[in-house]
């Protein structure tokens, strides 16, 4: 059932190799599996890719800050 499905959403940035992403969601895919104790096959991964445009900190866009 889709609905008992534990859903783990990370929000990063857009530069990251399909290497990285895909290393990242085996190791997080783990952990969830290990902290509920159900079948890795359960989990679901979501990376959402900002551009630095996109991202404001300390009223200023993140591509704005050096």
């Amino acid at each position: 059932d889709y609905y008992k499905m534990p859903l783990v959403t990370i929000e990063g940035p857009a530069n990251v190799s399909k290497e990285c992403k895909k290393e990242l969601i085996e190791n997080v895919s783990k952990a969830v599996s290990n902290a509920y104790q159900i079948p890795i096959q359960a989990i679901d991964i979501v990376i959402h890719e900002n551009q630095p445009d996109n991202i404001g900190v300390g009223g200023k866009q993140l591509s704005e800050k050096e």
